[in-house]
């Protein structure tokens, strides 16, 4: 698919031809809780996956704009492959963490295997022979069974204190158990990883600190100079607003198709359209503005304590604005919507389940923003 694309079209016009795909296969992925193999290969060969890689390793370190807007394009169709491809890109992001060596392990065959993770520190890693041990269970890894790579999160003692850190892992190394069955996202397959005392070498580890503060080994790019909450909100928003765009071209559609023959079906009128039009496609606009304005901050260049807990404050803002519209539009649909395999019911589905990220919550970012707003003239 790159190879048909010029350098000027860039990702989205890649992102345009995997919704289109995306979308003819949402409901079926749906079914079968993963997401279908042709999509997954468009997603990589889109360059979702290099996105964030360094150049140095053939990637492209791009912008958060770019692959913001182009998640959102993809979640338009399908919410479940618009995350995926969020995660596949801000993964290559966080692996150019990694020492050189780790990285030149990763990256050795190219710039697009498909990492997956898990950020939370559930597992517990033993220094042993310059490298650690590492085991331990981590749920919700979206995509992971087409992964090539993992980069999860355990725990481990330095000096007697306890230190967070991450590690590489190939697909060899770790099993998957069936474990994602839910109301929404469905078709992520964020199954459960497991590591069974798995020795991983010292070049494929990094702290925690160093991806908090943001500060990639010999980073070359702007995007390896970000601390990951300033930017970390935005992957997971994209696919909402994408989400939330979609269902309300749904919803249009049919609304006015029922509003041009509203006279000759004797409806003389409709529970609030024009409000619940202008409303909504307000909400989403506004959104849409909020999460252009993280990317552009974090596409800038440096980005300070406020910066930081403004974007996870406009971040855990704007998803409520697209929920609160999705369900707006759901309830305005009537009957028709909450048919089985209907596109508006996934869509409500899939945006609220997507919205309980831990890391979308409104008041723990409006905690962090006043933190720092309180001290600032």
């Amino acid at each position: 698919m790159r190879d048909q694309l010029s350098e000027r079209d860039g990702l989205r016009a890649a992102a345009e031809q995997v919704a289109d795909l995306a979308g003819k296969r949402a409901g079926a992925a749906e079914a079968e809780r993963r997401l279908h193999p042709e999509v997954v290969r468009a997603v990589l060969d889109a360059g979702f996956a290099r996105h964030f890689v360094p150049a140095r390793w053939g990637g492209d370190a791009g912008t958060f704009t770019e692959v913001s807007r182009a998640v959102a394009a993809i979640g338009e169709s399908c919410a479940s492959t618009a995350w995926y491809a969020s995660l596949t890109a801000g993964l290559g992001r966080m692996a150019a963490y990694l020492p050189a060596a780790g990285q030149a392990e990763l990256w050795r065959d190219g710039p697009d295997p498909l990492i997956v993770g898990a950020l939370m520190p559930l597992g517990e890693a033993t220094p042993s022979d310059g490298g650690w041990r590492l085991t331990g269970r981590w749920p919700y890894v979206s995509a992971i069974e087409f992964s090539d790579w993992a980069l999860v999160c355990a725990m481990v003692r330095t000096d007697g204190r306890p230190q967070a850190r991450f590690f590489a892992v190939p697909r060899a190394a770790y099993t998957i158990e069936d474990t994602w069955f839910t109301v929404g996202m469905r078709a992520t397959g964020s199954n459960t990883l497991v590591l069974d005392d798995v020795r991983v070498s010292a070049e494929m580890s990094f702290t925690r600190d160093v991806l908090t503060v943001g500060t990639a080994a010999e980073a070359d790019a702007p995007c390896h100079r970000v601390p990951l909450k300033a930017a970390n909100g935005l992957g997971f928003a994209a696919p909402i607003l994408g989400t939330a765009t979609g269902a309300l071209k749904v919803w249009t559609s049919w609304i006015a198709e029922k509003v041009r023959t509203a006279p000759a079906n004797g409806i003389t009128g409709g529970p609030g359209y024009d409000a619940v039009l202008a409303r909504s496609a307000a909400e989403i606009d506004a959104a849409r503005l909020l999460l252009d304005r993280v990317a552009a901050v974090v596409d800038g260049g440096p980005v300070g304590a406020l910066e930081t807990a403004r974007n996870g404050r406009d971040c855990a803002f704007a998803v409520d604005l697209l929920v609160g519209a999705v369900d707006r539009l759901f309830r305005a649909a009537g009957t028709r919507a909450q048919a089985d395999g209907n596109a508006l019911q996934r869509a409500w589905r899939d945006a609220n389940a997507a919205a309980s990220h831990v890391v979308l919550q409104f008041d723990p970012a409006a905690a962090a923003y006043a933190a720092q707003a309180w001290h600032r003239p």
